[in-house]
């Protein structure tokens, strides 16, 4: 996979000012304000930041809390896990692998068949109801 690489002007450019702050600045929208916490239509979730195909809603479920819940990418390689020690908590941060854009983060508590919720932002993300990867 081919590296996207911007400077701060080039990605002010194609973001909206909260776009950027969610995705290149590591924001964190309010919880149940994002376009698709309650999103039920069929698609592929695409990089707000550079439109790799990230997850599928067939693995999106409710998880209650306000975001966006995956159990899994749609591939492993697609996204990036660092460790996050901000806001005095140690979590996992979930990024796109491709442009490095902040997603969300990844948690211990999902359903099966992977026990994990990837509790991501919707200003991170931009669905493609067409479906095609």
């Amino acid at each position: 996979m081919e590296k996207i690489v911007k400077s701060e002007s080039e990605w002010r450019e194609l973001l909206s000012e909260e776009e950027f702050q969610v995705c290149r600045q590591k924001g964190t929208e309010r919880a149940f304000t994002g376009e698709y916490n309650a999103e039920k239509a069929d698609g592929i979730y695409r990089c707000r930041c550079c439109g790799q195909p990230l997850f599928s809603s067939e693995t999106k479920y409710d998880s209650g809390s306000g975001w966006p819940s995956f159990y899994q990418p749609s591939e492993e390689e697609v996204v990036a896990i660092n460790r996050d020690v901000s806001h005095g908590m140690v979590r996992e941060e979930v990024v796109c692998a491709r442009c490095e854009a902040h997603l969300g983060h990844v948690f211990p508590d999902g359903p099966a068949p992977t026990g994990l919720r990837y509790c991501i932002n919707s200003l991170s993300l931009k669905l493609d109801t067409d479906g095609d990867e």
